[in-house]
This record gives structure tokens, C-alpha cells and sequence, in this order.
């Protein structure tokens, strides 16, 4: 059956029923879960700046009902939808080289997959302004919070396996944990975790963190930290205490989670590129150093240790090869990899996020509701669901999306610190979803698209960029 992003209310309400009859019979593991800093400040504030207050408590049910729910997933239901003819990635790709031409970022990698095919996975502009080498597709970026997706996946896999469940309880695995509130400790599982509900003031002790104090003494003062909320009913983004779920991993599997992320996800997956911490990036083949503001311009820097400190929050490692491969298992191509149910189960909205909707230009133009699943952002854009994120550290930016009814994935990367290219993903969004509007309506550049090929003279390329680029056949 061929899809249309245009459905008939008729059709949206059976294939809305019947997404919910597929959530509660298969499940993932025979369950669903219940009920600068990284993200909002500088981490995606860099990207879009975080404002306003935070949701009132919600104590949403383990499977969402229709008030709470896009029309479900729909990629297992029809083959091969297809995207509307505006949807150009030719042109997106020469956007993103005019955004590296000039330097107004340094280095830039990009990933589009579609229908299990990958319709781009290219770099540009160069790794390092001091040492300039151009960016490939195999050249490593550091993902940031864009790692939360990969550890959202993982405890899934250890759910599927029967190792932990999604409503399994921290104390369980770390006895001694405590929080200010008596009791409290108790009541946190697995998925308060990984959907920020840990009832702690938003971003707790990052700022320790960026000062060079260790997770493991950072995880000891989350008992002198105040609660706003009782565990598991209100949403507040969290680094430190999110990646409490590592270990829990470890724990429940006596592996760490760095060599777990590598077995289970990156070699199945084929991501050759990719890597988990700090000796990763700094070892791989080639990797685009992070750049900085300075009086002159860009100035390139080593890549700061503290967020590698916290390995499921934003310790991951990749390439716009690898992505295109993460991209395609998280679309559902990889099933021997990741199960079907289990992505359906990780992007689901389980908390409300209404700031979110305010953040940044296209937020406010195309979201009409927000929340936050395991390790994923969900967003309402213009009435279609897509799992999203987006990261930043010291030197580096990054987003991500998925959108299940069009089985379509983008990734963007780059190697500073500058909001210009964080336009290019909405801008291919309204493309897929045939919004109209302005094709430069969320880049802050004049993009003429008559001199696409204006450097084309004999070469496949524009100077500074490298294709790489992978063939239409499904990986």
C-alpha cells in the first residue's frame, strides 16, 4: 500500500488502534516502560536556547493512549513510502557545502537514509583550521547527547534479553544509592532514568561535572541534591544521573557499558568508525578536531574529557558512514540487530516537554506538542511524529531524526560552535513532510541554488568536501 503523509482521519484512527493493539501485544521483552552544559544549557542550548518553565507532573501510563499519540508507526504496515519530489538531497547537500565554504563552521558530515537505501553520507570543510585535511565520511565526529539514543537502545537490547527490566529499580543493582528524599532512591527504574523523570532540578551537577569532578563522586552528592518531584513524575533533563543506567548495565551483566555499546551496536551494526570515549576519537584514523570562537576566527582545541566521563549521556563516537548505518537500523532495517518492537517501545513519548516547543525559530513555527521517550526526544512536526535529538559540547554540534511514517533518518554534524547549520534538518523536514515554505526559511545563509554545480568543471565535487558516499542499496 503506498503511503501518504495525508491520510484520512478514518484511516489514522484504525491504523492508530490497531499501533496500540501492536504496543500492548508485543511490547519489547513482553513490556513497555512505565510510567558549556549538555541539552538545555550549553548543550542544545547552543543549537536552540532552552526557555520557560518545566511541565507539571505527569504520571503517564505504561502504553500511551490516543490523547498522547501521533498516528503510530507505520513503516512495518507499508512499503516503501515515498518522498515528495521537493525533497532534494542534491540541494541539501549543497547547502551544507556553502555553510563550510567561508568557515562559517569549520567541518560538516551529513547522513540521509530513506526505504533502507542511504541517499548520502558525505563530509565537508576540513577537520582541523590549524591542520586542514577534509572532512570524509569516514572522518569521526564526537556525537554528544546524540549518545543518549545508543543507550536508550542498548538497555532495550538487555530487556529483550531478560537481564533487567524497563521497570526494574536502580537500588536494586546499587544498593547504597540514595537521594535527598527518604524512600525516593526506591522508586527510580530503569526507564525514570532514561526519560529524565529522576525527580532532580534539570542539569543536576553538570556544572560540577565541567569543572573536572568524577561521575563516581558526582553520583555520591546526588544525596545531598533537592528533589522538585517525587521519581517517575515530572520531567527535568539530566547527564549525571541518566547515565546511572550504565551502571545498571554492568551490574545486571558484570560487562562494562563502553564494550557493551561495541558489541551489541557498533560491529553488528558495521559502524567501523565509531568509537566510545575520549582514547576513541583520539585514535581514530581521522576525526575533526573541535573549534572555538577566537579573535581571529575559528580556533581548533583538544576535546574536553568531562562528558566522556558520562559514557551513556554523550560518550559516543562517529562518522557520517557510521550514522548512515545507525540511522538505517533505527528506521527498522536492521532487525537482526535491533528488534522492531524495541524501536516502536524507544520512541514513544513518555513525558510531556511543552518548553521544548518554544526553543528555537522552527520549534515554535512546525511543534505542536513534545515530550521525551527512552533516549529520544518525540516531537509533533506539523502532524507527524519524529524521534529526534540534538547535542552539544565544547566544539561540537549534532541532531538527529528519525521519522517512522516517511522511514526516512537525517543526521547532521559539526565541528563548532555555531548555530548556522542547525537550520539545515528542519529545512529537509519540511521538504518530507511537503510543508510549504521559504527553502531558506531556517538558514541564516543565501543559498542560490543556480550555482549548485557551479564547481562541477570535470569533478563529482566542490573543493573541501568528500563524498564517500554510499550506494543505494540497503545495508
Amino acid at each position: 500500500m503506498k503511503d501518504s503523509p495525508h491520510r484520512s482521519p478514518r484511516t489514522r484512527r484504525r491504523l492508530l488502534t490497531l499501533g496500540v493493539l501492536l504496543s500492548l501485544a508485543v511490547g519489547t521483552g513482553a513490556q513497555t516502560p512505565s510510567g558549556a552544559r549538555q541539552d538545555d544549557s550549553p548543550q542544545e542550548a547552543s543549537v536552540a536556547a532552552a526557555t520557560g518553565d518545566l511541565p507539571a507532573a505527569a504520571n503517564v501510563a505504561s502504553v500511551p493512549t490516543a490523547a498522547h499519540m501521533l498516528p503510530p508507526i507505520e513503516s512495518a504496515l507499508d512499503s516503501g513510502p515515498a518522498l515528495p519530489a521537493g525533497f532534494d538531497v542534491a540541494t541539501f547537500e549543497a547547502m551544507a557545502q556553502q555553510m563550510v565554504a567561508g568557515q562559517r563552521v569549520p567541518g560538516m558530515a551529513m547522513a540521509i537514509v530513506q526505504n533502507g537505501k542511504v541517499l548520502s553520507a558525505r563530509g565537508y570543510g576540513i577537520t582541523d583550521v590549524s591542520d586542514a585535511e577534509p572532512v570524509d565520511a569516514h572522518t569521526v565526529f564526537r556525537l554528544a547527547s546524540l549518545s543518549k539514543g545508543f543507550a536508550g537502545t542498548m538497555a532495550g537490547l538487555l530487556v529483550a534479553d531478560g537481564a533487567m527490566r524497563w521497570d526494574s529499580k536502580l537500588v536494586d543493582y546499587m544498593p547504597d544509592f540514595q537521594l535527598s528524599r527518604p524512600g525516593a532512591a526506591e522508586q527510580i527504574t530503569v526507564a525514570d532514568l532514561l526519560s529524565h523523570r529522576v525527580g532532580l532540578s534539570r542539569n543536576t551537577f553538570d556544572s560540577d561535572l565541567e569543572h573536572y569532578v568524577s561521575y563516581r563522586d558526582l553520583t555520591r552528592k546526588l544525596a545531598s541534591a533537592p528533589l522538585q518531584c517525587e521519581p517517575g513524575t515530572c520531567y527535568a533533563y539530566q547527564n549525571v544521573a541518566f547515565s546511572l543506567v550504565g551502571d545498571i548495565m554492568f551490574a545486571a551483566t558484570g560487562d562494562f557499558y563502553g564494550q557493551q555499546i561495541q558489541r551489541r551496536l557498533l560491529k553488528p551494526l558495521g559502524m567501523n568508525d565509531a568509537s566510545v570515549g575520549l582514547e576513541g576519537i583520539e585514535s581514530s584514523a581521522r576525526w575533526a578536531r573541535p573549534h572555538v570562537r577566537g579573535r581571529g576566527g575559528w580556533v581548533s582545541v583538544m576535546p574536553k574529557p568531562t562528558y566522556y566521563e558520562v559514557q551513556p549521556a554523550a560518550g559516543v563516537n562517529a562518522s557520517a558512514s557510521d550514522m548512515s548505518k545507525w540511522l538505517l537500523a533505527q528506521t527498522g532495517h536492521r532487525p537482526d540487530v535491533i528488534p522492531a518492537p524495541l524501536l516502536a517501545t524507544l520512541h514513544a513519548p513518555l513525558v510531556d516537554t511543552p518548553y521544548q516547543t518554544r526553543t528555537s525559530a522552527w520549534r515554535r513555527a512546525r511543534l505542536e506538542s513534545a515530550g521525551y521517550g527512552l533516549g529520544w526526544r518525540v516531537y509533533d512536526y506539523g502532524g507527524h511524529r519524529i524521534a529526534y535529538h540534538a547535542g552539544a559540547v565544547q566544539g561540537y554540534r549534532g541532531m538527529i531524526a528519525v521519522v517512522p511514517e516517511l522511514d526516512l533518518g537525517i543526521a547532521v554534524m559539526w565541528n563548532g560552535e555555531s548555530t548556522i547549520p542547525s537550520g539545515l534538518l528542519p529545512t529537509m523536514l519540511d521538504r518530507a513532510f511537503d510543508i510549504p515554505s521559504e527553502l531558506t526559511a531556517w538558514l541564516s545563509i543565501d543559498f542560490d541554488p543556480s550555482r549548485m554545480y557551479a564547481e562541477k568543471a570535470g569533478d563529482s565535487q566542490a573543493p573541501g568536501s568528500s563524498s564517500g558516499r554510499a550506494s543505494a542499496a540497503p545495508q
